[in-house]
Parts: structure tokens; sequence; C-alpha cells
């Protein structure tokens, strides 16, 4: 609503994705875009972010023809398309500090990037919960600390949110 963010609720894969489609200033989506999933249909209000993000190598989906736009979206598939909307870089400098992330798992270097670039501290010091569902209060802090923005002035406007909640700043 105008005044609650629900903060605990979760967010789809669909709404994740369309948070980064317009974080990048909803650009327009090639024509030429083949629609790899079945069920996306063209008609549908994500369409053009989940489009985009195939376009851009941010997603290749659940499956080769499924998105699951309503599926939850886990900590580690937010965190991995954020990485990937980075161009994928090289993670440099960073030891590991969660005992349940693996280095042989497909989400290791989004995981570290998002570490080594200030984007995520974990649920724990030494856990990161990638198969957790990601928070509405998680996405907007994940979006937050990868864009870099100074959001020092903004004025807090959600009742449900305490202006000292970890997801405040």
């Amino acid at each position: 609503t105008e005044t609650t963010f629900a903060p605990k609720d979760s967010c789809t894969r669909a709404q994740i994705v369309t948070f980064l489609y317009r974080a990048a200033g909803s650009p327009e989506v090639a024509e030429n875009v083949t629609n790899p999933f079945t069920d996306v249909s063209k008609d549908s209000v994500y369409y053009n972010a989940i489009m985009w993000a195939v376009e851009k190598k941010i997603t290749t989906g659940v499956t080769e023809t499924t998105f699951e736009p309503n599926s939850p979206c886990t900590r580690a598939q937010i965190v991995t398309f954020l990485y990937r909307a980075a161009g994928s870089p090289e993670v440099k400098n960073v030891k590991n500090p969660f005992t349940d992330v693996s280095e042989s798992s497909v989400y290791y270097k989004a995981i570290m990037w998002a570490v080594e670039n200030g984007i995520t501290k974990g649920t724990t010091d030494t856990t990161f919960s990638p198969n957790a569902v990601c928070t509405r209060a998680q996405i907007v802090v994940f979006l937050y600390r990868a864009s870099g923005d100074d959001a020092s002035n903004l004025k807090l406007q959600f009742t449900d949110v305490p202006a000292n909640a970890w997801c405040a700043e």
C-alpha cells in the first residue's frame, strides 16, 4: 500500500527481474529476441522485463523452456541475477565466509561477488541461506547496495518498517 511495504513477504522471479529491468530504465527489448519460455506469454505484464533479462543473459530460466515467473525467488537466484546484470565480473579477493555455499555450486561466483562488493553480509556471519526465499526487505537491500546510491536523504514512509530496522538503510 502507500504506507506499508510488507518487508517479510516474498518476491517472485518475475517481480525481481522487473525490479532489475526498471532499475535499468525499462529499455526497449530487441524485436528479434525469441521467447524460450512456454510459461511467459507475450501479453503478461512482465514479458518485456523477462525478455530483456534473456537478451542481456541475466536469466536462462529454471529450465530451457520455463522461467517460473510466479515462483518465489531464492537468495541465490537474485544474487545471480545481479551478478549477471553487472556483467559477471571476475571475483578477486574474497574468502568464502559461508558454510552453506560450496565452491562447486552454480551460484558460488555470484555470491562471492556479492560479498566482495558489499551487497550481502549473509543471514548470519557464516550462512548465506542460498535456497531461502528472498524477502522484499532483502531484495531492496541487495538492489540498494548493488546500485551504490546514497539514500541518506530519503525519508522512510512505510509504517511497517521501523526506522532502525536492518533493511531501512
